[in-house]
C-alpha cells in the first residue's frame, strides 16, 4: 500500500512541477558549472603558464648574464652565482629550476634532494629544444610521484649564441587544489539552489495544484449527486476561471437536474392516473416499464410484469409480435382473460417502436385500451338497429299486403274490407306506439326528458294505477292486492313518468300472469331516505339466464307470443331509465311457474337540479 502510494504520488502535478523545477535547476547549474569549471581552469592553467614563461624569460637573461659574467672571473664563481639566483631570486614555491650548459648538462638546481642532477644531461624534449634556439617549450608531464608539473624550458643567449638553457618544472598541484576547491563551492551552490528550487516548487506546485484537488473533490461529490457544490474562486487566472466555469457548470447541471426531475415526476404521474395503459419494452421485446393501468387490463402486479416477454404476455404469435413492435401494424384487438377475472376483456393495442439514432429500433411503446365496453355498446348498437328494423318491417309487411290485398279486390267485399282495415289500423298503431317509445328512450338517454317532480301521495297514486287495470284483471279473474306502509310521506316526483313505469310493469304483469292469479302492489320503506314500490304476480315467471338480459331494449323471453300480445319489447327499458332520471334503481326477481317481482326503488328527498312544482 505505501509503495503505490509512492508510486501514485509522483504520478501527481505536484510531483512533475517539482521534478520538473529541480531539474531545470540542475540542468541549467550543470551547464553553467561545465562552463565556469572550464573557464576557470583555462584561466588559471593560462595564467600559471605565462607566469612561469615570464619567470624563465627573465631567469635565461639573467643566468646569461651570470654565465657571461663567470667566464671572466672563474668557473666556481659562476657556479655559485647561479645557485644563489636559483635558490634565492627565483625560488618558486613547489617548482624546481635547473640551468643547464650548451651540452645539456645540469650545473645547478634549486632542489637539494636533486643535487646528484647536477653534472648529468638532462634529456628531455622540452630542453632539447630549447638548445637548438627555440623559445616556445613547454610540457605538462606527471612525475613518479603523481604529481602534475607544467614543465618549461628556455634558451640562454650571449652575444646570439646559445650557451645553456634554463629548465624549470613547477608543480600545479595548488592550481588544482584551487579549482577543488571551486568545485566544491559550486556543488555547495547547486545543493543550495535545489533545496531552495525544491521548496519553492512545493510552494509553488501546492499554490497550483490546491485549487485542482478542490474542484477535484468537489466535482466528485457532483457526480454523486450533491449538487450545492461551489468551489472558491482564489484569483482571476486560468484555475480562478477553471473554478469560474466548474461553478457556472454546477448551477446549470442542478438545473437541467431539477427540470428533468420535474419533467420525470410529471412523465409518472401522466403514466400513474392515465386512463390507458402503457407498456414499454426495450429492443428484445421484454417490459421495462409498466404503469398502474397496465397491470389492472392485466390483471397482473407490476413486478410480476417487468422482464417478461409481451408477446408471451399477451399471447401473440411471435410473428405478429415482430410486426407490431416493427411498427407495420399500427394497432390490433386482442381478447384477453387477465388473471383472477372470469370474463375476458377486449384491449385494443397500439404499437408505437422508439428509433434512436444510429441505432434503429431500441424499444417499444404499445398503448393498451380496455374497449371491453365500447365493443358490448357497438354490439347493442347493431342489435338495436337490428332489432329496430326487425320491428317496424313486419308491420309494414303486414300493411303492404293488406293494402295490395285491398287493392285487388278485397275493398269490394265489405266485410273482408272492414277486417283487412282494421288489421292496418293496428298494425299501424303497433308502430306509433314503438316510435314512441323510441323517442322516449331517445329523450331519457340525452337528459332531455325534464322531471317535473311534485310531492305525491304514494296511496293514491297506487289506488289509481288499481283502478285503471281493474276492468282488465276482472276479464282474467285476477285478483288484486294493494298494501302500503304506513306513515310514508309525500315523494316528489315526477307523476307522468313513474305512472308511466307502474303501467308498464303492471301491464307486463298482467300478459304474463293466468287466471285467477294474483297481482300484489307494495309499497315500503327500505331505509330512512328510501321508498321501495313492487308488483309481484303469479305468472309463468321468467327463466333465469333471461334475468340478466330482461332489461335491454326489444330483449323478449318469447318473442312470438310477445309480440302476439301487442308489446315492443321496450317497456321495461323504459321503466329502467325513468327509475335512474329520479336517482332510483330497478331490480327484477322471478322463478318459473311461480311468479315474478319487479321492484323499484325512489328517492324521498329532492337532491335538488329537477324542476319541482308544487301542489295546487
Amino acid at each position: 500500500m505505501g509503495r503505490f502510494s509512492q508510486f501514485s504520488f509522483f504520478r501527481t502535478i505536484q510531483a512533475k512541477l517539482i521534478i520538473i523545477y529541480v531539474l531545470l535547476i540542475l540542468i541549467a547549474m550543470q551547464l553553467i558549472g561545465v562552463y565556469f569549471v572550464s573557464a576557470m581552469k583555462n584561466s588559471l592553467t593560462s595564467n600559471f603558464t605565462e607566469d612561469l614563461q615570464a619567470r624563465a624569460e627573465m631567469l635565461s637573461v639573467l643566468v646569461g648574464q651570470t654565465m657571461a659574467g663567470g667566464e671572466a672571473e672563474g668557473g666556481e664563481d659562476k657556479t655559485e652565482n647561479l645557485r644563489v639566483l636559483v635558490n634565492n631570486l627565483f625560488n618558486i614555491n613547489g617548482a624546481e629550476i635547473q640551468v643547464l650548459d650548451a651540452s645539456g648538462k645540469v650545473l645547478t638546481t634549486s632542489l637539494s634532494s636533486h643535487s646528484d642532477y647536477i653534472g648529468r644531461k638532462n634529456t628531455q624534449t622540452v630542453v632539447s629544444r630549447a638548445l637548438q634556439g627555440i623559445r616556445d617549450n613547454e610540457e605538462y608531464i606527471v612525475d613518479e610521484d603523481n604529481v602534475r608539473k607544467k614543465v618549461v624550458a628556455k634558451p640562454v643567449l650571449t652575444g646570439g649564441k646559445i650557451i645553456g638553457a634554463v629548465y624549470i618544472a613547477a608543480s600545479m598541484n595548488e592550481l588544482y587544489a584551487t579549482m577543488e576547491g571551486i568545485n566544491k563551492i559550486f556543488i555547495s551552490g547547486i545543493l543550495i539552489a535545489l533545496v531552495l528550487t525544491a521548496v519553492l516548487g512545493v510552494i509553488l506546485s501546492h499554490t497550483i495544484t490546491q485549487p485542482i484537488k478542490e474542484v477535484t473533490r468537489r466535482a466528485t461529490a457532483v457526480a454523486e449527486g450533491n449538487f450545492d457544490q461551489q468551489t472558491p474562486v482564489f484569483g482571476t487566472d486560468e484555475i480562478g476561471q477553471l473554478s469560474q466555469a466548474f461553478n457556472y457548470m454546477t448551477s446549470r447541471l442542478r438545473d437541467a437536474l431539477s427540470q428533468n426531475e420535474e419533467e420525470k415526476e410529471k412523465l409518472t404521474s401522466i403514466l400513474t392516473n392515465m386512463s390507458d395503459g402503457v407498456v414499454a419494452t426495450d429492443e428484445h421485446g421484454k417490459v421495462i416499464l409498466v404503469n398502474r393501468r397496465a397491470s389492472n387490463i392485466l390483471g397482473m402486479r407490476p413486478s410480476d410484469i417487468e422482464g417478461r416477454h409481451f408477446a408471451v404476455l399477451l399471447g401473440i404469435d411471435p410473428e405478429d409480435a415482430e410486426a407490431l413492435a416493427s411498427g407495420f401494424t399500427g394497432s390490433t384487438l386482442l381478447q384477453i382473460a387477465p388473471a383472477g377475472q372470469e370474463e375476458p376483456v377486449v384491449i385494443r393495442m397500439t404499437f408505437t417502436p422508439v428509433h434512436r439514432r444510429e441505432l434503429g429500433i431500441t424499444g417499444t411503446i404499445a398503448v393498451l385500451q380496455d374497449v371491453t365496453e365500447q365493443e358490448e355498446l357497438e354490439n347493442s348498437r347493431r342489435e338495436f338497429v337490428a332489432n329496430v328494423s326487425h320491428e317496424l318491417r313486419t308491420p309494414l309487411t303486414t300493411i303492404k299486403s293488406y293494402a295490395e290485398a285491398l287493392d285487388d279486390g278485397a275493398l269490394e267485399d265489405p266485410q273482408l274490407a272492414g277486417r283487412f282495415v282494421g288489421v292496418i289500423q293496428n298494425e299501424t298503431e303497433r308502430m306509433i306506439r314503438l316510435v314512441t317509445d323510441l323517442l322516449h328512450l331517445s329523450r331519457l338517454d340525452s337528459k332531455e326528458a325534464l322531471l317535473r317532480k311534485q310531492p305525491i301521495d304514494i296511496l293514491e297514486m297506487l289506488e289509481e294505477v288499481t283502478d285503471r287495470f281493474s276492468f282488465q284483471m276482472h276479464q282474467k279473474d285476477i285478483q288484486s292486492v294493494l298494501s302500503v306502509e304506513n306513515d310514508i310521506p309525500a315523494v316528489p316526483l315526477d307523476r307522468d313518468q313513474i305512472d308511466q313505469v307502474l303501467d308498464n310493469v303492471v301491464s307486463n304483469a298482467l300478459k304474463y300472469t293466468l287466471e285467477g292469479g294474483t297481482i300484489t302492489i307494495a309499497a315500503r320503506r327500505s331505509d330512512e331516505h328510501t321508498l321501495a314500490i313492487s308488483v309481484s304476480d303469479t305468472g309463468m315467471g321468467i327463466p333465469q339466464r333471461d334475468l340478466d338480459r330482461i332489461f335491454e331494449r326489444f330483449y323478449r323471453v318469447d318473442k312470438a307470443r310477445s309480440r302476439s300480445m301487442g308489446g315492443t319489447g321496450l317497456g321495461l327499458s323504459i321503466a329502467r331509465e325513468i327509475v335512474k332520471a329520479h336517482d332510483g334503481n330497478i331490480s327484477l326477481e322471478s322463478e318459473v311457474d311461480v311468479g315474478t317481482t319487479v321492484t323499484f326503488t325512489l328517492p324521498m328527498r329532492d337532491k335538488g337540479g329537477e324542476h319541482l312544482e308544487g301542489t295546487d
